[in-house]
């Protein structure tokens, strides 16, 4: 488990951010930690604001909703720029599925970290064809902290790292829940994709 290199009132002070990336395929846990880790924050009286992308509306228009039903408020927001307009003075930065921000949202995590601020990321670090997805591997990089979730694999009960598409829908963004996709060990993803693509003659 995640434990924070400084929680608290007293961190304030320090004016010291840093970036924390929490990434996996889907039904990993990746919105549920970051959901644990902004509550443990507010619990510490710390100013918290959340965001989300604006397409995102799965579960709610406005709160992160985590696929256990777990849920926070948030502020969805079109443009990851526009975080940096809304996020005010306050101490923790909390961002969930990064992966469909545009690639500004590297730049936007980094200049809030180096105002002090604690940011927390969550998004899928792969996307449906096992690729990585947006700004994801250059969040990876700058982050001073990488936590990678595994779910349960859907075919075998083992860890799976992969999110497989249920669908024919070849675009990359796709919302989706158990109906659309199903979390995969790297096998049961390899041999699905074969089976997904029609054999040449």
């Amino acid at each position: 488990m995640f434990i924070e290199p400084h929680i608290g009132r007293n961190a304030r002070a320090e004016k010291n951010g840093w970036i924390e990336v929490v990434c996996g395929c889907m039904f990993s846990g990746k919105t549920e930690e970051l959901i644990r880790r902004l509550n443990r924050a507010l619990i510490a009286q710390q100013k918290v604001e959340i965001f989300k992308p604006a397409i995102d509306k799965r579960y709610d228009d406005q709160k992160i909703v985590s696929h256990s039903e777990r849920e926070i408020r948030s502020t969805p927001v079109n443009f990851a720029g526009d975080i940096l307009l809304l996020a005010g003075d306050c101490d923790v930065v909390g961002i969930d599925e990064a992966q469909f921000f545009d690639d500004a949202i590297v730049d936007v995590c980094n200049t809030l970290a180096n105002a002090g601020k604690r940011v927390i990321v969550a998004g899928l670090d792969m996307d449906y064809e096992g690729k990585p997805f947006g700004p994801m591997p250059n969040l990876l990089a700058v982050a001073e902290f990488v936590t990678k979730v595994h779910a349960i694999c859907a075919q075998t009960g083992e860890l799976a790292s992969f999110s497989f598409r249920l669908t024919e829908n070849k675009s990359q963004v796709l919302l989706g829940e158990k109906d659309k996709y199903e979390a995969r060990n790297r096998r049961s993803f390899v041999e699905g994709m074969k089976e997904a693509k029609p054999t040449k003659h």
